[in-house]
């Protein structure tokens, strides 16, 4: 009588990874590395040096980064950043979400009008910042000045106090689109059992929205921040076609800021700028995530 050798009750096999998978992932891994993680640290190591780009340098330790926290004008690049970046991104998640539940309800052409509503979304930022520059300095104060509204016969982008409203409302209508596309996948995969079943309990529309759509979509609304927040920070093209940072530096983002030097001579200052910026950039996601952690409803 012979017996059978069988593996331990509960133990695994190793799952064996096929080779197509290296295929695809080393090349991506190697590129990654070259042209974004390589020159990443290179950068990094730069900050704590005094080259301007050619030549030579000298090591400086944390010298680059002491003068940052004490530069004024780099601290006001921060504050508009941030403050222009949480504005946005509340006002462009509120619309895309409004606009989202719209286009998923049993409406006539919701189709077109979707399609309609993503084109802000395919066109190029610094065309879109160059459009809304002519309608602001010049279509904007000619219909004001017809309705006798003084406060905007003047181009508000030469305003300090009102300047950086044209530039939320540019990043806002350009980046509805892309949020309202994620709130209409969310929306879709919502089953219409929940809404029937709640209608017959005697709930209505605003009570359905609070207790059944918000809670269920909660993970596309921290995917929707969370994206928004990181482009909003990086805003570069918007703010050069608008603006140009100005009128004197009000309107003056990171970016902006960053590439600035990077072209004029100060390149391992603007190093240590931008190596800031981005782990303010990772915390700034991480506390997000951290903050809605628990809260995210899986269909």
């Amino acid at each position: 009588m012979t017996t059978e050798a069988h593996p331990a009750v509960g133990k695994r096999r190793p799952r064996r990874v096929e080779p197509i998978y290296y295929l695809f992932l080393v090349p991506t891994l190697v590129l990654f590395t070259a042209f974004v993680v390589g020159p990443a640290l290179v950068g990094i190591f730069y900050s704590f040096t005094d080259y301007i780009g050619v030549g030579d340098w000298s090591f400086l330790g944390l010298r680059n980064y002491q003068a940052l926290f004490d530069d004024p004008a780099i601290l006001e690049s921060y504050t508009f950043t941030i403050g222009f970046a949480a504005v946005t991104v509340v006002i462009a998640q509120v619309i895309a979400l409004a606009l989202a539940v719209g286009l998923s309800s049993k409406i006539r052409a919701a189709t077109t009008l979707r399609s309609v509503f993503v084109l802000p979304m395919v066109l190029s930022g610094i065309v879109v910042a160059y459009v809304f520059s002519f309608l602001f300095s010049n279509t904007l104060p000619a219909l004001a000045t017809s309705a006798g509204f003084a406060p905007l016969e003047q181009s508000i982008l030469g305003d300090p106090d009102l300047a950086w409203l044209s530039i939320v409302i540019v990043s806002a209508w350009q980046t509805i689109p892309g949020a309202m596309l994620v709130y209409i996948g969310g929306l879709t995969a919502i089953p219409a059992d929940l809404y029937e079943a709640s209608a017959i309990d005697g709930a209505g529309a605003w009570r359905q929205f609070r207790s059944i759509t918000v809670p269920l979509i909660s993970g596309f609304i921290v995917i929707n921040t969370i994206l928004g927040v990181k482009g909003y920070l990086g805003a570069y093209d918007v703010i050069v076609g608008l603006t140009g940072g100005g009128p004197g530096t009000a309107t003056r983002s990171v970016a902006i800021t960053i590439f600035g030097g990077f072209t004029g001579g100060d390149y391992a200052y603007q190093m240590t700028n931008a190596t800031i910026f981005f782990v303010l950039t990772v915390l700034i996601s991480v506390v997000q995530l951290v903050a809605t952690r628990g809260r995210m409803v899986r269909l």
